[in-house]
């Protein structure tokens, strides 16, 4: 099947150009090429595969398996696509996307325009020069093409080169496409053609079997017809070289059009069709000699050694070219020879046609060099390297569920100020099924809570209420675990309540764990009562969302009560008995919570429920005063929020709101339980003008002080 491809893909080239080939290859894996990964779990790296396997299949087995097999080698998780199947839901599923080839399409440009919002690391691989037709008119093939065919092809080019310049930085095989390629993108760096452990297998299979030809065999494997200028190169050597022993054959494998020279000496010129990789070691290990010239070009130059290393692997030597990769990698007469004219040709192939032990000597060389420096084995730490070191740093926050409350806003907060900062945001969540959540003007990717299916590294994931912790715990692959505490969860359950133990529990895990807050009152207790080192920042708001404007009290009062009613640590109830009591003619109540509904007993005048948070501002900006009676809070926001937009605030003070409250000066504060203080506090602020000056200046001046952009230096200190 291969080797029928390969024809068919010459056949294509020979009639339609390689723009032909590129068409019909599209119409190919339309029908043929699987468009998804094979799983649905999370992992590290997508290879996003512009090349078509079956039709040019050497380009993507080096650049695409041979590195994804390094990548796996030192313990990441890859898989590949073709760029044809490309779907925005992979930008969740991955952290890193390494593009291959692909010219750019409408698919391909939102794929990675989503990927940058999500500030995850887009990288262009490339192992020729065929982003710019300035490269591409030096192959004489391009100039046979049709008119129109010529233009497609160009077109095709320069949308590859688009492709890379979107990219955040390149990888690519030698150091003449390093240098061409940073004239078009900033960061480029060199992972080098490698050989997978498959190739290094056959050709130890191949080692194996003896060579019983009293032949001198030299062979040149051409791979493409696009190497007939190379060959012709040295035809002139190689017809002399020929015509002058009797021993030597020359065996040429591959599509290459055979001179008239070469026809008069068909008794000595084997000719092997282009055949799989699979069955090329057993061929090579039959040569004695193995030749690559190459033409001196800029395109020619940026071509790898991979001759070379094929012919290493099973002990061949090679004469190469002087030139580009060759240069860099053989050490002349060492694990090759090198060579720039024809008269070094000549003395090349004299040497070794004459001399066994000179052969024997260098091929061992190149292959020990080989085996060491040029195998997926022992070469992906340079990839990793180069990954660790310029990939963006990800931080998962694990939560429940993307349920609007304080404790999620914060945490989405920052979430967006670490986004802001270049980090790689992502939600871990046990019950949402969405790909993404939108927060004000961020958005971040969700993925499920799910160790079955998440195949990642991942560096930093943040547990933010008790369930999360167990469940970070057992997700493999995190470098640092933090558990983000914002309230003591212990006491949201009663005695009688198995759940209550769990929450306690969580305080003492017994894996790793960065505790954090942005609560004093938690960083107290934490060391107290569990001998846990917190980290603290400030708690904020984003004052830019809440306009502040003076209340004129008139005839009707309204007053916003505010939290879910079957908390028992909200202490909604209270609240209420407490408006209950006042003059409905004089005063409105409005109730907004986003989980629970109001009670019957409950005198509401107007009921918001699951009101998104950026209409929040707007409900406070409404109202003249908040009745905040909640018994048990981490950080308190709505006060704070009230107060940022003028309005007055009757509060009980607990250890979530101390922080900032200060009563008579920046609200009033009355006793749990005490009903007719609460309505006293009500009547000053209605009746008095003092009072309401008071509050209103102090409650702006306490709002600034917790202004986000203040802080956000102390918010990324967390993570680090």
């Amino acid at each position: 099947m291969a080797n029928s491809n390969i024809q068919k893909a010459i056949s294509v080239f020979k009639s339609d150009g390689l723009s032909g080939v590129v068409s019909h290859t599209k119409h190919y894996f339309n029908k043929k090429q699987s468009l998804k990964p094979k799983t649905d779990a999370c992992k590290d790296i997508l290879f996003i595969n512009g090349c078509s396997r079956e039709l040019l299949s050497q380009p993507p087995r080096y650049r695409i398996s041979h590195q994804q097999e390094q990548l796996e080698l030192n313990g990441y998780t890859c898989d590949e696509i073709y760029y044809q199947g490309i779907d925005l839901k992979y930008v969740t599923m991955y952290q890193t996307f390494i593009i291959f080839r692909a010219p750019m399409t409408d698919a391909l440009n939102k794929f990675i325009k989503q990927a940058k919002k999500y500030n995850k690391t887009v990288i262009f691989d490339i192992d020729d020069l065929v982003i710019d037709t300035k490269y591409t008119d030096c192959i004489p093939y391009v100039h046979s093409m049709k008119e129109e065919q010529k233009i497609q092809y160009d077109k095709d080019v320069m949308a590859m080169k688009e492709t890379l310049q979107n990219c955040d930085f390149a990888i690519t095989t030698t150091e003449a496409l390093q240098r061409e390629l940073e004239t078009y993108i900033p960061k480029v760096f060199i992972n080098r053609n490698t050989a997978s452990n498959e190739m290094v297998s056959l050709s130890q299979k191949a080692l194996k079997e003896k060579k019983e030809s009293s032949k001198i065999k030299i062979g040149y494997f051409s791979g493409s017809i696009t190497h007939n200028a190379d060959f012709e190169m040295i035809q002139s050597v190689i017809v002399e070289t020929l015509n002058q022993y009797d021993n030597v054959e020359l065996h040429l494998v591959g599509e290459l059009d055979l001179p008239d020279e070469l026809k008069q000496l068909e008794n000595k010129v084997k000719v092997h069709p282009f055949m799989d990789y699979k069955e090329l070691p057993k061929l090579i290990h039959e040569m004695d000699i193995n030749l690559a010239p190459l033409t001196e070009s800029i395109f020619n130059e940026a071509k790898s050694e991979i001759k070379w290393i094929e012919a290493a692997l099973v002990q061949v030597p090679t004469i190469a070219s002087d030139f580009g990769a060759f240069k860099k990698c053989i050490q002349h007469n060492k694990n090759g020879l090198l060579c720039s004219t024809q008269e070094e040709w000549k003395n090349a192939l004299k040497l070794l046609i004459n001399n066994v032990e000179v052969r024997k000597s260098i091929a061992l060389n190149a292959y020990e060099y080989v085996m060491e420096n040029c195998i997926t084995m022992y070469t992906g730490h340079k990839l990793v390297n180069i990954l660790k070191e310029n990939v963006s740093e990800d931080i998962t926050f694990a939560i429940t569920k993307m349920e609007i409350s304080g404790g999620i806003i914060v945490c989405l907060k920052h979430a967006s100020i670490l986004q802001d900062h270049g980090y790689n945001v992502s939600f871990m969540s046990l019950y949402d099924t969405v790909n993404s959540y939108t927060y004000m003007d961020h958005e971040f990717p969700v993925i499920p809570l799910d160790k079955e299916k998440l195949d990642c590294h991942f560096n930093k994931v943040i547990a933010t209420m008790w369930p999360t912790v167990e469940m970070v715990k057992d997700i493999k692959n995190i470098k640092k675990r933090f558990y983000f505490v914002q309230n003591f969860e212990t006491n949201f359950y009663d005695f009688d309540n198995p759940l209550k133990k769990e929450a306690n529990k969580s305080y003492t895990p017994m894996e790793d764990f960065t505790f954090i807050t942005i609560s004093k009152w938690c960083e107290s207790w934490l060391k107290e009562k569990y001998g846990q080192d917190a980290k603290w920042a400030p708690n904020g708001m984003d004052l830019n969302r809440f306009k502040p404007h003076k209340r004129t009290i008139g005839k009707k009062v309204r007053i916003l009560i505010e939290g879910d009613c079957g908390a028992k640590h909200k202490n909604i109830d209270e609240s209420f008995k407490i408006v209950n009591q006042l003059d409905k003619d004089k005063f409105e109540i409005w109730y907004m919570s986003y989980n629970a509904k109001p009670k019957d007993w409950y005198h509401v005048d107007k009921f918001l429920h699951k009101v998104p948070y950026e209409e929040v501002a707007k409900v406070y900006e409404s109202c003249d005063i908040l009745l905040k009676t909640s018994l048990l809070e981490s950080f308190s926001y709505p006060p704070m929020e009230m107060m940022a937009t003028g309005g007055y605030v009757i509060a009980i003070l607990n250890d979530g709101n101390k922080e900032y409250l200060k009563d008579e000066e920046n609200c009033l504060i009355y006793e749990q339980g005490n009903i007719d203080e609460a309505l006293n506090a009500i009547d000053r602020i209605v009746l008095d003008g003092y009072v309401q000056n008071t509050l209103y200046y102090n409650g702006i001046k306490t709002a600034k002080s917790r202004d986000w952009e203040a802080i956000e230096e102390d918010i990324v200190n967390l993570y680090k």
